[in-house]
C-alpha cells in the first residue's frame, strides 16, 4: 500500500483528510515517493519545483520551503508514521539495533509538535495502535522494531541512530553558529541514513535568509532534475486555502519582507551577510586559542553579559594593538546555566591577569553586572556604541586584514553568520539571525575597537594597572 491509499484508506488516514482541500498536500506526496500523477497534481507539482521533472522512484531528501500554517508538520508527521509502520527494516539493521524516526527542532518544545501529529495518528488507527509497544515521553516503540523519537539538534547528540528517517523542523531558524548549524547536523545524520537504502531526510521551514542549510539545498536543487533530492516551494494558502487571506494581507501591509517569507515562501532579500568565512578565516591565526600577558601590551578587555538561567552565554574578549593590527589574545565564554557570580568570579580573574583594572560592556541587566565586578576590584565601564557600531567599525580591520583572531570555531561561525538589515527606523543593523547567537562575536568586535586607535576618544575608558 503506497501512501495516497492510505490517505485514502477510511481504516487509516482518510478521516484525516475530510476536511479542506489537500490536494496540494498530495500532488507533493506522490513526487516524494515517485507516484504517477494526474494532470492537476502535475500542474501544482510543476509551479512548486521550478518546472523541473517528477522524480520515477521515492527521493531520499526533500526540502520543503513553505509559508507557516501550510500543513507541513502534520504532513512529514504522516510520512514519518507511514515509514515506521508500513516498512520493514530490520534485514537492514544489525541484532538488537532498532532503526529511528528523529524528530529535529530548535529545541525539544517544538519538535513536540510533529511527534504529538505522530502520536495521534497512530492511536486512533486502530491498525497502528496494536504496533505501539511503548511509549515514554520523548518517543515511541513500535513492533516494526522502529523507534519515533524527539532528538536534541545537535551535530554530537544525533549521531549513533540507524536512522530510517529524518524530520528537521524549522530548519531555517537553526542556529548556524554552533552545534545546531543545519548544515553540520545533516552531515551527521547522513552517516546514519547510509544503511538504510529507503531513508528519507525532510527539511522543512517556512524561509529566512539567504544563507543555511536551506537556502544552500534550494540554490543547488530548486528547479533541478537532480533524481533524489526535491525542493518544493510554495505560499500559504497554496499548501493550506483555509487560512484566511485577510490575516495574510494584514501581515503584508505591517511588514512585506517578513510577510514574503513567513507567508510567502520566500527568501528574503532584506537580509545581506555581514562579512564571509573566508574573510574571517585569512584574519584567524593558525595558533595558539589564547596569547600570553606580555608587559608591554596595553590590554582592553570587553565582556557581554548573560543572566546564567537562558540560552545565552556569557563572554569576555582581551585584545592589544600592535602597529596597524589589532590582537584578540583571549575569547571566552561561559554556557548556561551557571552562577552569574561565579562567572563575574572567574573573568575578573582572568582581567586581572592581563593588567586590566577596567572591563568594557553594554547596559544589560543594569546594576547587576556592574557591582560583582566592582566588588572584585573591576570598574564595569559602559560602552556608548550599540553592537551595531562595533560590528561595523570591527569591519574595517577585517576588510584590512588588521585584526587577528584567535582559532575558536564557534567564534569565525558567529561572525559569518550576522546579517545586515534595515531597521525600522531605515538604519542599517547588524546581528545574530534568528535562533542564532553572537555573544563571542560580540565580546570580540567590542575588546577590537576598544583596542583600536580609531575609536573615538572618549567613548571608552582605558585604566591599566
Amino acid at each position: 500500500m503506497n501512501i495516497l491509499d492510505a490517505c485514502r484508506d477510511r481504516a487509516l488516514f482518510a478521516p484525516w483528510f475530510d476536511t479542506g482541500d489537500w490536494s496540494s498536500w498530495f500532488a507533493f506526496l506522490a513526487a516524494v515517493f515517485g507516484l504517477p500523477m494526474d494532470d492537476d497534481q502535475r500542474r501544482i507539482f510543476s509551479a512548486c519545483t521550478g518546472g523541473r521533472s517528477a522524480p520515477e522512484s521515492a527521493v531520499r531528501e526533500a526540502y520543503l520551503v513553505i509559508g507557516r500554517r501550510g500543513g507541513k508538520s502534520f504532513i512529514t508527521a504522516l510520512i514519518a508514521v507511514y515509514l515506521a509502520a508500513f516498512h520493514d527494516y530490520r534485514q537492514f539493521l544489525q541484532p538488537g539495533e532498532r532503526g529511528t524516526v528523529l524528530i529535529l527542532a530548535a529545541d525539544r518544545k517544538q519538535a513536540r509538535v510533529i511527534f504529538r501529529y505522530c502520536r495521534a495518528l497512530i492511536a486512533e488507527v486502530p491498525m497502528l495502535a496494536e504496533q505501539l509497544e511503548r511509549e515514554t515521553t520523548e518517543g515511541l516503540e513500535l513492533s516494526t522494531g522502529v523507534n519515533v523519537e524527539i532528538a536534541t539538534a545537535s551535530y554530537r547528540a544525533t549521531r549513533g541512530y540507524a536512522v530510517v528517517a529524518a524530520l528537521l523542523d524549522e530548519v531555517a531558524f537553526w542556529g548556524i553558529d554552533g552545534e545546531r548549524d543545519a548544515g553540520e547536523i545533516i552531515n551527521a545524520i547522513t552517516p546514519g541514513m547510509a544503511t538504510i537504502p529507503n531513508s528519507m531526510m525532510f527539511a522543512l521551514s517556512s524561509p529566512y535568509s539567504k544563507a543555511g542549510a536551506l537556502f544552500e539545498a534550494y540554490r543547488e536543487h530548486y528547479a533541478q532534475d537532480t533524481a533524489d533530492v526535491l525542493v518544493w516551494q510554495a505560499d500559504t494558502r497554496t499548501m493550506n486555502p483555509s487560512v484566511p487571506e485577510r490575516i495574510i494581507t494584514r501581515a503584508y501591509e505591517k511588514d512585506p519582507a517578513a510577510a514574503a517569507a513567513e507567508y510567502g515562501g520566500q527568501f528574503r532579500d532584506d537580509l545581506e551577510q555581514f562579512v564571509s568565512r573566508e574573510q574571517i578565516d585569512r584574519c584567524t591565526r593558525d595558533e595558539p586559542v589564547e596569547l600570553p600577558f606580555l608587559r608591554d601590551n596595553r590590554y582592553v578587555a570587553f565582556v557581554d553579559p548573560a543572566g546564567g538561567s537562558g540560552q545565552d552565554a556569557m563572554t569576555l574578549a582581551i585584545a592589544h594593538q600592535e602597529g596597524e593590527k589589532v590582537v584578540v589574545d583571549v575569547a571566552r565564554e561561559i554556557k548556561p546555566p551557571f552562577s552569574p557570580a561565579e562567572a563575574v568570579e572567574q573573568f575578573a580573574q582572568v582581567v586581572r591577569e592581563y593588567g586590566c583594572r577596567a572591563v568594557i560592556g553594554d547596559r544589560y541587566g543594569g546594576e547587576w553586572c556592574r557591582e560583582p565586578f566592582r566588588q572584585a576590584g573591576i570598574d564595569y565601564e559602559i560602552a556608548d556604541r550599540p553592537r551595531t557600531d562595533l560590528y561595523r567599525d570591527t569591519l574595517p580591520l577585517l576588510n584590512a586584514g588588521n585584526l587577528e583572531l584567535p582559532p575558536i570555531d564557534k567564534l569565525a561561525r558567529q561572525f559569518a553568520a550576522l546579517q545586515r538589515h534595515k531597521g525600522r527606523s531605515g538604519k542599517d543593523m547588524i546581528d545574530h539571525p534568528r535562533g542564532g547567537h553572537d555573544d563571542l562575536s560580540n565580546a570580540v568586535a567590542g575588546a577590537a575597537v576598544a583596542a583600536s586607535k580609531k575609536a573615538q576618544p572618549g567613548i571608552y575608558k582605558l585604566v591599566q594597572w
